[in-house]
């Protein structure tokens, strides 16, 4: 078990906000934005991000505004005696002729499903420049913190003006990157200004 993180009670507030702000748009907010979501002035807020950064439950990289990662959650369970979540997978079904109902039991971790620790991270998408890779408008994206992708892996990409784009990540022989959608009737962006946060690692999609 590892040591746990002894913070203040602001603190935690402050690394839950950064957290979950992450989560929802895939990228740090500025210290603008915190203090006013916060109810704390610039100064604050940075006094708190420079604790938690010495405590080791953020990491920061210098002269960035939005280059927060939170690598210590205050709300994950750190209990090896604690039962991971799990689903009985009850044996196949076809999704075209009939086939006889059979139950064959085993029991599949959701972890092996939705893989979880402090470098993944969830997206809600918006809108069907992906549809074709079956990720629509309203799905969840599993997406795991990585900055040097391979061509082909579906990224989370930080265009200039701090824009974040979902598409496939292709290296050109200009020197180019190109983001390519998949939808046949978007076109690709090039741009020789791009920043990966995240590669798509799964999807999660809700029926209701």
């Amino acid at each position: 078990m590892s040591v746990p993180i002894m913070l203040t009670e602001r603190q935690v507030t402050v690394l839950r906000f950064f957290r979950d702000y992450h989560r929802q748009h895939g990228i740090s907010p500025t210290l603008d934005e915190a203090s006013s979501a916060l109810g704390v002035n610039r100064i604050t807020v940075h006094e708190h991000l420079r604790q938690l950064a010495a405590k080791g439950a953020i990491v920061r990289e210098p002269g960035r505004s939005r280059a927060v990662a939170v690598v210590f959650d205050p709300d994950a369970r750190d209990d090896p005696g604690h039962d991971t979540p799990s689903l009985p997978l009850l044996g196949h079904i076809r999704a075209g002729r009939p086939i006889e109902a059979v139950e064959d039991r085993e029991d599949v971790s959701l972890t092996d499903l939705i893989p979880t620790g402090a470098n993944f991270y969830l997206l809600q998408v918006r809108g069907n420049s992906m549809i074709e890779d079956h990720i629509a408008d309203g799905d969840l994206v599993v997406v795991e913190s990585k900055k040097t992708p391979r061509d082909g892996d579906v990224v989370v990409a930080i265009l200039p003006e701090e824009v974040a784009t979902l598409k496939r990540f292709y290296r050109e022989r200009d020197g180019r990157v190109r983001l390519q959608p998949a939808n046949a009737e978007m076109q690709p962006i090039y741009t020789s200004a791009v920043e990966i946060r995240g590669v798509v690692r799964g999807v999660v999609r809700r029926f209701r």
